[in-house]
């Protein structure tokens, strides 16, 4: 990421203002977390209210071949939603309930997201930033396309008029895992640790993702370490000790 620095920072906005309501779509339970944690709990600490929707059910997040699936699937929305306490917010998380690893950014997925906007109503959506080159994982692809698709369809008032609430534009869109980052929010150490508390949540997580490839020692030291030394060099992006990127597009 470094090296990246000194050409993107010339062109870095930081710190919406704080959103009233805040919407986050990401594929898997813990995406949100990892994606924009911090920033989740900067704006839950001022008074933001926080809604998670999370596209698929998490099954396939194990390497335990006998796994259950289906208690694993139903572990990760409790997990999901002590998740979304631990940034500062109610719990509110609504799950499409997509079987994982085989998200489509179909009509119906379309339309579900587009009523979560107009139901909860944000100013600000968030979500995988689709464009991402290289992107490995299927769902965070579609899950991304979903976001903006739901964000147009969400606003416009001719897509899914059998909805029961009215279309909602919102201000602002912040994609994480920013394949072109060009804004940075702004975090301190309380975010951070709001951030790692919320992903520790996800203790079904731990082998598989959050201690995955770290080296010897206490594997929580090295995964709060790992997440202190992320948020470092995305906050550097804006020359700021701590922060979290995106690509913001707010021209809705």
């Amino acid at each position: 990421m470094s090296h990246d620095v000194p050409m993107q920072r010339k062109q870095m906005s930081r710190d919406l203002p704080t959103p009233e309501r805040a919407l986050a779509i990401a594929a898997h339970p813990d995406d949100v977390e990892f994606g924009c944690g911090a920033t989740l709990a900067k704006w839950a600490a001022a008074g933001c209210e926080i809604t998670h929707v999370i596209c698929t059910d998490g099954s396939k997040g194990t390497w335990d071949t006998a796994a259950d699936t289906a208690a694993l699937a139903a572990t990760r929305q409790i997990e999901q939603r002590a998740a979304s306490v631990a940034l500062g917010g109610t719990g509110q998380v609504v799950f499409l309930g997509r079987s994982d690893g085989e998200l489509d950014a179909d009509r119906e997925a379309r339309s579900e997201v587009a009523l979560a906007i107009r139901t909860h109503r944000p100013d600000v959506v968030l979500g995988h930033d689709p464009w991402k080159r290289y992107r490995l994982h299927p769902d965070h692809r579609a899950a991304g396309w979903l976001c903006i698709d739901g964000v147009v369809a969400a606003r416009d008032p001719h897509f899914f008029p059998d909805h029961p609430v009215a279309h909602h534009r919102p201000r602002s869109i912040l994609l994480f895992e920013a394949d072109e980052s060009n804004h940075v929010e702004i975090v301190d150490a309380s975010h951070l640790t709001a951030r790692c508390a919320a992903l520790e949540a996800h203790r079904s997580q731990m082998e598989t993702t959050h201690f995955y490839r770290l080296g010897a020692g206490d594997p929580l030291a090295g995964f709060r370490l790992r997440e202190q030394e992320k948020l470092a060099g995305m906050g550097a992006l804006a020359g700021a000790p701590l922060g979290e990127a995106f690509h913001l597009i707010s021209d809705l």
